[in-house]
């Protein structure tokens, strides 16, 4: 009988050792998809607002979080209500009267909408402005004075959470 390597060996008793294990996958999956559903709820609970590139908020030292609304945004040129331009800047600034009436057009469109859950229905009349911090004051007003002609009677405002 010749001399066995140490290779040769260890193969040998490896196949002595009997058939090689198997790994159950299914509880693998499990764990997984339990892992997920966990990382998907937990991220629910954190809201932010998108800020445009275009839009300079305000700092402030405010906490509480944004609710979900509508959101319009006002950059120095352009208005936009959920992310449809509505109007010019400039347009409605050089209008006399404080309603901006491209913007009441669709405020009043989109509280056409019904909320799908009774608890839901007070939100319905929610706005949040995200206005740029360098706008005229009266641009600010005529945008609040439409809005409360739309019949959005809570006005919120975006601003950036200064560091403390």
């Amino acid at each position: 009988m010749a001399a066995l390597t140490g290779i040769q060996r260890r193969a040998a008793r490896k196949a002595r050792g009997g058939a090689a294990m198997d790994m159950n996958l299914v509880s693998l999956i499990d764990v997984f998809t339990i892992l997920i559903f966990f990382l998907l709820s937990s991220a629910a609970g954190v809201e932010t607002l998108v800020s445009p590139s275009a839009v300079k908020l305000p700092l402030s030292s405010a906490e509480q979080a944004p609710k979900d609304s509508v959101v319009l945004v006002v950059s120095r040129e352009e208005i936009l209500v959920d992310g449809r331009r509505v109007a010019l800047v400039k347009d409605a600034l050089a209008q006399a009267d404080d309603l901006i009436a491209p913007l009441k057009a669709e405020l009043d469109l989109l509280a056409t909408r019904k909320a799908v859950r009774a608890e839901n229905a007070s939100e319905a009349q929610a706005i949040t402005i995200m206005a740029d911090k360098e706008i005229p004051y009266r641009l600010l007003r005529k945008l609040m004075a439409t809005c409360a002609r739309a019949n959005y009677s809570d006005v919120f405002f975006a601003v950036r959470r200064r560091d403390v």
